[in-house]
């Protein structure tokens, strides 16, 4: 069991290339709806009221541009890698100043 992770991960990839393979192979040319559309949609035909009406509690800043939008995206994606390897780095530290069991 020495590479146990290892092979958790890898059956994990191969899991999502053949999903999306699957996906694509029984849908092609569908194109993928993100998350806010379709929950807004299912509010909208819940409630009866139309998409447009519903406001955010919060006012949304948009940015400039889609550049600027990918570019915010990447720099979320950097902070939340870096906290998930500070993690990662601190629980490995902290088995091999144990030792092992």
């Amino acid at each position: 069991m020495r590479y146990r992770l290892e092979i958790l991960a890898l059956v994990a990839v191969l899991a999502f290339i053949l999903l999306f393979l699957y996906t694509t192979a029984v849908m092609p040319g569908a194109e993928f709806a993100g998350s806010d559309s379709v929950g807004s949609g299912q509010i909208a035909s819940l409630t009866g009221r139309e998409m447009e009406s519903f406001t955010p509690l919060v006012p949304q800043w948009e940015p400039p541009s889609g550049e600027i939008e990918a570019a915010l995206f990447a720099l979320q994606a950097a902070c939340g890698g870096v906290v998930a390897g500070y993690i990662f780095g601190r629980w490995k530290g902290e088995s091999e100043r144990k030792g092992p069991d």
